[in-house]
């Protein structure tokens, strides 16, 4: 009998026929956990490690089936409204089994690389014919190493086209074993200066920075990407300065600009939680300005990306 074990993750989605994480048609799947906490975070069901109960408002009827499936006790129905007391909720899932109209949702489950590799398969014909492949997000979906980099050797070993999207904020060790079956990095860059860094997202730039020129210098293809946040690195001078950095990092493949947008908002009330203070991103002909001009001054192709998760 076999001593392995293969490893289990945390997933929160599997999200099929993807334009815009990597080239052509892809499949990506999203692990649970990030060491950042962006102000503007549009998916806040990937902050933390653990599963979690979402519970939609709008789709809810007040039929009770989740009040007699939860085994807390946490779940009860007063004059037609549900209750939830998060404190003595466990995340088992039995609510969400039991809700026929998906009013609760629970975001996250373990996986095995069988069932993770199983999903992706079925896309394998749309990879072929478009030059696709799978793509590791998250959260960070290097917080969970292990069943990162099983997956990505199960992918190069189907063939399939290999991108990890990270924060950088991550152990330089799991970044260069993983780019050892990585054909791509999303790298995401949220700022350059690092005290602005530690206001908008928690903590400074200084690891990010070291692991994205250790990952250049090792020859990884990588394109930046860098999230638009109004009040945060929306101004003219912030270009520029995104325009300086690339034209020091000539390695660099690509660079993208993601335009904020508010169409997480739903998932944090769905959370029991606040949704950020961030105003749209707008501004969309400037921001093509921006790329064109950061293209200009750096010799590094930059386009605005719109329709990212």
């Amino acid at each position: 009998m076999s001593e392995y074990a293969e490893p289990r993750g945390r997933v929160f989605d599997v999200q099929r026929f993807s334009l815009h994480d990597g080239p052509g048609i892809r499949t990506v799947v999203f692990l649970k956990g990030c060491p950042l906490r962006c102000a503007w975070c549009a998916n806040p069901e990937s902050q933390r490690p653990e599963p979690e109960i979402a519970w939609f408002a709008s789709r809810c009827i007040g039929c009770g089936r989740c009040v007699e499936a939860c085994p807390e006790g946490a779940i009860r129905l007063a004059d037609g409204v549900v209750e939830t007391d998060r404190r003595l909720c466990t995340a088992c899932g039995e609510c969400a089994a039991a809700c026929a109209r998906e009013a609760r949702r629970l975001m996250g489950r373990e996986m095995t690389v069988d069932e993770v590799m199983d999903e992706v398969r079925r896309d394998a014909v749309f990879f072929r014919r478009s030059g696709g492949g799978v793509t590791f997000s998250g959260g960070e979906p290097l917080a969970q190493p292990a069943f990162l980099l099983e997956a990505l050797r199960r992918s190069r070993r189907w063939g399939y086209h290999t991108t990890v999207e990270t924060c950088g904020q991550v152990r330089w060790e799991d970044l260069r074993e993983a780019a050892a079956h990585t054909d791509l990095f999303l790298y995401d860059v949220k700022h350059l200066d690092p005290e602005r860094h530690r206001e908008c997202v928690g903590c400074d730039n200084r690891l990010i920075l070291e692991n994205l020129e250790r990952l250049l210098a090792e020859g990884a293809r990588v394109t930046v990407r860098v999230p638009v946040v109004p009040g945060c690195n929306d101004g003219a001078a912030d270009f520029d300065a995104l325009a300086r950095f690339a034209a020091a990092h000539p390695a660099i493949a690509s660079m993208e600009l993601l335009p904020h947008h508010r169409l997480g908002d739903h998932k944090y009330e769905a959370l029991g939680r606040s949704a950020p203070a961030v105003g749209d991103g707008g501004g969309s002909e400037r921001l093509d300005d921006a790329a064109a001009r950061v293209t200009e001054l750096a010799g590094v192709p930059c386009v605005v990306t719109r329709g990212t998760s």
